[in-house]
């Protein structure tokens, strides 16, 4: 866009040396010297590369320098070969009218913008007809541009030719747009760029702006449609280098700029607002070219496994409560944002642009609607307008005022009043940030009833957002270096808001039927959205961001205009609203210890409501496919049972009743043979009752009696479980030390996940154990030769048919990037979480071979699993065990707790995985 001035530029390549050599060689050797010429070339180019790399390592943040620099060096090599090839392959001393060649760079190439292993996308441009000598040379010069290893993308067309495919296609007029002269008949390259203007750009402004943004509308939606997406593409993604050329390309093509310096003197930019434009571009460029010297290849996405190393390549440093890469990261989300915020000052202006040079004509034509006043602010044609330069430095206060009536009237901002709040934003200070007028308007836009998430986002992107509430800046852009979430802190949090709003207005009760339920039913709909701001409010602080982030909350919420009650229940939430997600997906719903203990945490049934309603949404709002019906089916079983203890001051039923009800239940399911919940049922004892749901129980009643009747030593069943978005398997056997282990590894073998299991053994020795598995997607299994597959995986473990170790082993990590991260194991026991069992909860790095051997290990120990839950935090698991020794009793003694400990400390370890491996 607007090529810096490179030093010593024959440090990188001296192309008059590199020719004459090259002269010297063709000379000297004749046809036989294409070997030497080809040698010569890549030495020079290879030369040139380490030089750039050189200068890029010390100054890491040199985008605009590394990427000119590595366009230059194609340059010279280019003009080279276009010299020799004429000169001495086939020269042509009397070249014809048809003999003229010119070379183009396009593409970003044409934008001088090349990382190290870009594309080299360069256009020949021929006379009307082309010449066999055209063909020749065009031909030579990229068989020798292959031979140096360059990925060439090239197109060889007349001057008639280009212009008419530029005007049927999208691409090749981008293509055209951005084409540089590089070298060859200069006149011919003069020619095309005229017609360019006056045949295919002239009067097609508006058909180019609508398909350009058509095409980056496409391309944000296939990288996730968010510029705050963790694994961001630093050339595709939304916020990425793609956007800041869409800018360039919008601006060139409606006002024939050069460069991207012009486009303040056409009034698109401000000063300072293209000074924001080349310092994103240069830190994106000089992210870009760094990932391809890492990979060695053409790679533009930032993921987790170059994230560290680029962060130390740019001098990035660890500080309390955030590492490098989190700062590196927080630094490129940044950026991202501006390129954000300038595309929306930019294409507003072009709107206008548009909209000032229309015709009307007919009826209509001396019509124009007047603009309305909302409490001093014009409104015209859907957005929202400061009235005057001085607006917000006569009462910063209006600087919230303008996004909530933003929120309330249903109106976009004025490219020229963002501006203004953008620039304004230092005005608020605290006296504007204890003002009650200033903190009502605020929450009156936090808890809007249209759209906050939208503008919430607009404020944000102003820097208003981050001055009115300081505790929020400090988490903006900031990134949380691991794979479970996928936005940033302030993106998720934005997010969450726009859920709760959602869920409020009843557009998501398929997915969430009880959140949407209980948000009407709240004694305070602002409760909830205040929650929903400050619960990540103290992440990156270097300690527990739910304890840290309960005291914001007390300072925060009076500010706000929060009664004291409200506070309190808000400081609440933000301190538990981990403790419901951590119950329900690893603690035993039906253990009566953990609704107690759950309930004992939550005292009433008005926070019961809260903090169902923002755990959906904080699960929801960490990424796609995150929340699915197998958590909402915990969540919702936690909920009635914490509510129906909550309300009454105790279960409703005892034990023995409850037992008794859910043979009822159980009856009533199998209908015509509900004699097998007497006849089979009485086989199972009261902890099996209590631990299944009906519809399993009835299954395994069902299937016990067949495998008993056939007698079968071996019996797996396998079925879609709708209402858990699960599969479930079940397995009968003779009941031996081993067997869960075994279980578990065949299922993993079989590629799939378990994320939940009961094990149960009958009155008379036969274990029924239930697992609940999913792909690694987090989908069930459904079709019919998967569940064989995963049947027959399980026989063949069970078995000994195959050595579960090496195998399991051998599978690839759930998350092949996983390991860019550290994850050390950890073991915590409870024996206070149950009555019956002693927990141990293993926190290690997620993979395929982990519960099979945790299991395993359990088993060596003596122990008996009764129950397992998994859950998976992107490279993180946490498996949930409840279990008991050999005789049925708690595991207390320090010495044997400890050896435990160690024992599945090496299980989860790195370095046991990394030695099965290698055997």
């Amino acid at each position: 866009m607007t090529a810096v001035r490179l030093p010593d530029q024959r440090a990188i390549i001296d192309r008059r040396k590199l020719a004459a050599r090259i002269a010297a060689l063709a000379e000297a050797e004749g046809g036989q010297a294409r070997p030497q010429i080809v040698e010569a070339l890549r030495e020079a180019l290879e030369a040139g590369r380490v030089e750039l790399g050189r200068r890029l390592e010390q100054q890491p943040s040199a985008g605009h320098a590394c990427a000119n620099g590595h366009a230059f060096l194609i340059d010279q090599l280019v003009r080279v070969l276009f010299d020799h090839v004429t000169t001495h392959l086939y020269p042509a001393a009397n070249r014809s009218t048809a003999e003229r060649l010119a070379i183009m760079a396009v593409g970003g190439y044409g934008r001088a913008e090349m990382a190290p292993h870009s594309d080299v996308d360069i256009a020949f441009l021929t006379p009307r007809r082309s010449a066999a000598w055209c063909e020749q040379v065009i031909e030579a010069m990229l068989y020798l541009m292959w031979d140096l290893g360059l990925k060439v993308g090239h197109s060889s067309r007349s001057v008639d030719e280009a212009t008419r495919l530029a005007r049927e296609d999208l691409t090749i007029r981008t293509a055209l747009l951005e084409a540089r002269y590089i070298w060859g008949d200069e006149a011919l390259y003069d020619e095309a760029a005229r017609r360019f203007w006056a045949e295919v750009a002239h009067g097609t402004g508006r058909q180019f702006v609508r398909e350009k943004l058509a095409e980056r509308d496409a391309r944000h939606r296939r990288m996730g449609d968010s510029r705050y997406v963790v694994e961001p593409n630093v050339k595709e993604g939304k916020g990425g280098l793609r956007d800041l050329q869409t800018l360039y390309w919008i601006g060139k093509y409606i006002h024939q700029v050069r460069s991207a310096s012009e486009l303040v003197d056409v009034g698109l930019f401000t000063r300072d607002e293209y000074r924001s434009f080349r310092r994103a571009e240069r830190f994106l460029l000089a992210v870009r070219c760094h990932l391809h010297q890492i990979t060695g290849r053409a790679e533009d996405r930032l993921t987790f496994d170059f994230q560290r190393q680029i962060a130390e390549r740019m001098n990035f440093a660890d500080r309390p409560g955030k590492s490098a890469v989190e700062r590196f990261m927080q630094f490129y989300f940044l950026q991202a944002k501006r390129v954000g915020s300038l595309t929306g000052v930019f294409l507003a202006h072009i709107d206008e642009q548009f909209a000032q040079t229309s015709q009307r004509s007919g009826f209509f034509a001396g019509f124009r609607a007047r603009p309305r006043e909302v409490k001093g602010y014009r409104v015209h044609g859907g957005k929202i307008a400061a009235p005057g330069d001085d607006w917000f430095r006569k009462d910063p206060v209006r600087l919230i005022e303008l996004f909530q009536l933003a929120e309330a009237e249903q109106l976009e901002i004025h490219p020229q009043t963002m501006r203004q709040a953008s620039r304004d934003s230092g005005l608020i200070d605290n006296s504007v940030r204890e003002n009650p007028r200033a903190n009502a308007l605020f929450l009156e836009l936090l808890a809007g009833r249209n759209d906050p998430e939208t503008v919430l986002r607009w404020m944000n992107e102003a820097g208003v957002m981050g001055r009115f509430v300081p505790d929020f800046g400090r988490v903006n852009a900031q990134m949380q270096f691991n794979m479970y979430h996928h936005y940033t802190v302030d993106e998720h949090t934005i997010r969450a808001i726009g859920l709760l709003a959602r869920i409020e207005k009843g557009e998501l009760k398929e997915d969430h039927p009880r959140a949407s339920q209980l948000i009407h039913k709240v004694a305070s709909r602002r409760v909830a959205y205040v929650a929903a701001l400050l619960h990540d409010i103290a992440k990156g602080r270097g300690g527990d961001h739910s304890e840290l982030g309960a005291e914001v909350a007390l300072e925060l919420c009076p500010r706000f205009g929060l009664s004291s009650a409200e506070t309190a229940l808000v400081a609440w939430l933000v301190r538990e609203h981990l403790l419901m997600s951590a119950t329900a997906f690893k603690r035993d719903l039906t253990d009566p210890k953990t609704i107690e203990d759950f309930v004992t945490r939550v005292q009433g049934v008005e926070r019961l409501r809260h903090l169902a309603i923002l755990t959906a949404v904080d699960i929801r709002a960490v990424g796609p496919g995150v929340w699915n019906s197998w958590k909402g089916q915990l969540l919702g079983e936690l909920y009635d049972s914490a509510q129906e203890r909550l309300r009454l001051g105790h279960a409703r039923h005892g034990r023995e009743i409850r037992v008794t009800a859910k043979r009822q239940e159980v009856a009533d399911l199998l209908g015509d043979r509900a004699e097998l919940a007497d006849s089979v049922g009485a086989r199972f004892d009261d902890a099996y009752w209590i631990a299944e749901a009906p519809d399993i129980i009835a299954l395994n009643l069902v299937h016990f009696g067949a495998a008993r009747t056939a007698d079968h030593r071996l019996s797996i069943h396998c079925e879609y479980y709708e209402e858990r978005g699960a599969t479930l398997v079940t397995v009968i056997a003779a009941d031996h030390p081993g067997l869960f282990y075994r279980i578990a590894g065949g299922i993993h073998l079989a590629g799939a996940n378990i994320i939940d299991a009961r094990i149960h053994t009958t009155r008379s020795g036969w274990a029924v154990d239930n697992f609940l598995i999913q792909d690694p997607h987090g989908r069930p299994f459904r079709e019919a030769d998967q569940l064989e597959r995963i049947e027959r995986s399980i026989e063949d473990a069970l078995a000994n048919r195959i050595a579960l170790e090496p195998r399991l082993a051998q599978r690839p990590l759930p998350h092949h990037r996983s390991k860019a991260f550290d994850v050390d194991p950890r073991v915590v026991f409870d024996n206070k979480a149950s009555n019956r069992f002693t927990v141990i909860e293993v926190n290690a790095r997620d993979r395929s071979a982990l519960l099979n051997r945790l299991a395993r290990t359990l088993f060596e120990e003596g122990l008996v699993v009764h129950s397992a839950h998994i859950t998976a935090y992107g490279e993180r698991a946490v498996d949930t065990f409840y279990v008991t020794d050999v005789t049925g009793s708690k595991i207390t003694g320090e010495a044997r707790l400890g050896r435990i400990e160690n024992a599945l400390l090496e299980a989860g370890s790195d370095a046991l995985q990394a030695r099965l491996e290698e055997a």
